[in-house]
């Protein structure tokens, strides 16, 4: 409950006797934490009377009253005004009212501030820097709260988490007040005594000069930017650059190149700030005026930017992309730059003159997954393309009309491969250790062979002597006349292999396996030779 100036003077000759007021008025204070008074008693002398609202700000004047009791005459000397002195106390249950004795000067406005002489500038700075060059012991000695940078930072932090939680704070200044928290080169600062609560009613003025700085309940050590939040409200960037050079060169400190941003950060968060005060509170006259406040800021900052309060720009929000704009941008000038499919199935041979029908050769293909990391970084070749996993390589002839067929295209994904063969001899017989199902069939002939061999029997068998090999496809090749018979050699790569191999040397293992026998001379049939690898093992 508010109490009234005439209440606060009958209470102030309760706590200091032979006090007799003659007159009484209200004092500029915090609304939400003190009800304050001046008095005029009967000797002519001013006393200030201030009266809490509620049990925290009753804690802070007696704080306040432990602040003021030490600094000791040899520091107060040193300073450039005065400070006030308490002249009683008395405690209503738990809260206590104090009486000070009164100081000569009296409280301006900020816009009566900035429109003055460039003197009362150079004396707000140079009050500023009085504060902050005050020995660290007068507030380690009174155990007063301390803060380093980090750890101021964090204090903000945590206090922007419980604003967030209201839900009545505009995201835009969330977004704006986070990114500059996580600015960690904004708070790189020396950290100094702070008075913690200093605006313009706690100034008081006369002519030009500073007489007295009062509301020392919020001493500590901590951020010098907090005792220059309430100057960037002023529309004058003069003033407020006058203030701040005379202020840096009174200091002992160096120069904090980043103080006015972190004193606009302060300046605004002070309104998030105010709202959770209003809510603790269940001032509903709090939080309509804090969240009115924080629109308007808000308003001000989507349009005109707002001041500068971190070092690096905060990123703006990316647009979500149109549709059809991720199609268009894997496109390029050439076509799509997705991984291309299989290669198209290369034409047929045209017939020879001589009318004889071509050996077509039946092979079922298997596109193989790409591998990743196959080709080397910054490598124009780094795309990945769909491989075959069999290959078919003819085996030169001496004539254009043994040329061999075309593979068709890869149509599906197996492990098994058919290999139909025009041609084949009758009499062959499966070699050992082959993987796959093999089938081969000749126009010409009765008989038909067969292989059926599993994949783990193909490390069992026998690996052929690669000279061996050699000397075999000589022999069967000097063995036929130039007649109609056609040779194939058929790789068959398993589709799990991680490389694509550059020839059969390459592999762990590998059987080869002739699927004809020497055929008898002058008959028409078609030798292939094909070759199994299992590359599982690489």
């Amino acid at each position: 409950m508010r109490r009234k100036p005439i209440e606060l003077a009958a209470v102030a000759t309760a706590a200091v006797p032979g006090l007799t007021p003659t007159a009484v008025s209200s004092a500029p204070d915090d609304p939400a934490d003190f009800d304050a008074a001046l008095l005029l008693d009967s000797e002519g002398k001013r006393w200030r009377v201030r009266s809490p609202r509620h049990a925290e700000a009753s804690a802070r004047l007696e704080t306040e009253f432990l602040v003021l009791r030490a600094f000791a005459p040899g520091i107060r000397a040193e300073l450039p005004f005065l400070m006030p002195t308490v002249a009683g106390t008395v405690r209503q249950g738990q809260l206590s009212t104090f009486v000070y004795s009164h100081l000569a000067g009296a409280t301006r406005s900020l816009d009566d501030l900035s429109s003055g002489s460039p003197a009362v500038a150079r004396e707000i700075g140079a009050a500023l820097a009085a504060i902050h060059d005050l020995p660290r012991s007068l507030v380690s000695n009174a155990d007063l709260p301390s803060y380093t940078p980090n750890e101021f930072r964090q204090r903000r932090l945590n206090e922007l988490d419980q604003a967030a939680t209201t839900g009545k704070i505009p995201p835009l200044l969330l977004r704006r007040w986070e990114h500059a928290m996580e600015d960690v080169s904004l708070w790189r600062f020396n950290p100094c005594v702070v008075h913690g609560d200093l605006h313009e009613d706690n100034l008081l003025v006369d002519g030009d000069r500073v007489t007295a700085v009062t509301g020392w309940t919020d001493l500590r050590i901590g951020d010098p930017a907090d005792d220059m939040a309430w100057l960037v409200a002023s529309n004058e960037q003069d003033f407020v650059n006058a203030v701040l050079d005379h202020y840096t060169s009174n200091r002992r400190d160096v120069p904090d190149a980043h103080l006015l941003r972190r004193a606009a950060l302060s300046a605004e968060f002070a309104l998030a700030q105010y709202l959770v005060k209003g809510m603790a509170a269940g001032n509903q006259d709090m939080i309509d005026e804090a969240e009115s406040m924080l629109a308007t800021l808000a308003d001000d900052v989507a349009e005109h930017g707002g001041q500068p309060i971190s070092v690096e720009p905060l990123p703006q929000p990316v647009a979500a992309p149109a549709a059809g704009a991720e199609q268009a941008a894997t496109t390029g000038a050439d076509g799509p730059t997705a991984t291309p499919a299989a290669a198209a199935a290369p034409a047929l041979p045209a017939n020879p003159a001589n009318g004889t029908a071509p050996t077509v050769s039946k092979v079922t293909l298997m596109p193989m997954e790409p591998v990743p990391g196959a080709a080397p970084a910054g490598d124009a070749s780094a795309e990945f393309s769909a491989m075959p996993a069999v290959h078919v390589t003819p085996i030169p002839r001496d004539t254009e009309a043994d040329a061999p067929a075309a593979v068709a295209q890869p149509v599906a994904d197996t492990s098994t491969v058919e290999d139909t063969v025009a041609d084949a001899d009758a009499d062959a017989e499966p070699g050992a250790g082959s993987t796959g199902d093999i089938t081969g069939a000749s126009p010409t002939s009765d008989a038909a062979a067969e292989a059926d061999v599993t994949k783990n029997d193909a490390p069992q068998a026998a690996r052929p002597d690669a000279d061996a090999g050699e000397a075999g496809e000589s022999a069967e090749a000097a063995a036929h006349p130039a007649d109609e018979t056609s040779t194939q050699s058929i790789a068959v790569i398993q589709p799990d292999s991680a490389a694509q191999l550059d020839s059969a040397a390459q592999l762990d293992s590998a059987v080869q396996t002739d699927s004809a026998a020497q055929p008898g001379s002058g008959d028409n049939t078609s030798t292939a030779a094909i070759t199994v690898v299992d590359t599982s093992s690489r």
